[in-house]
C-alpha cells in the first residue's frame, strides 16, 4: 500500500513537473506572440503613414496636371483669339464657363 503510495506520488510529481513545462513554453509562445503584434503594429502605422503621402503625392500630382491643362487650354484659346482678330468670336472675354 504505501508502495502504491509512493508511485501514485512519483506519477503525480512527474506530471506536475510535465505541467510546468507546458506553462513554460505558453509562457515564452506568449511573450513571443505579444512581440510580434508590437511589431505588427508599429509596421500597420508606418504603412498607414506611407500610404497618407502617397495619396498627397497623387494629389498634388493630379493637380499639376490639371494646372498644365488649363495652361494648355488658354494657350489654345488665346491662340484662337490671335488668328480670329478677335475676342468677341470665341466667345467673349474667355474664361472658364
Amino acid at each position: 500500500s504505501s508502495r502504491q503510495a509512493l508511485e501514485q506520488a512519483r506519477v503525480a510529481v512527474e506530471e506536475l513537473d510535465d505541467m510546468k513545462a507546458v506553462v513554460k513554453q505558453l509562457e515564452e509562445e506568449n511573450t513571443e506572440l505579444r512581440r510580434q503584434a508590437r511589431h505588427a503594429e508599429k509596421e500597420q502605422r508606418s504603412l498607414c503613414s506611407q500610404a497618407e503621402g502617397l495619396q498627397e503625392e497623387r494629389l498634388l500630382a493630379e493637380g499639376q496636371g490639371l494646372r498644365e491643362q488649363i495652361q494648355a487650354q488658354g494657350a489654345r484659346m488665346a491662340s484662337l483669339e490671335v488668328s480670329s482678330g478677335t475676342v468677341a468670336t470665341v466667345g467673349g472675354a474667355g474664361g472658364c464657363v
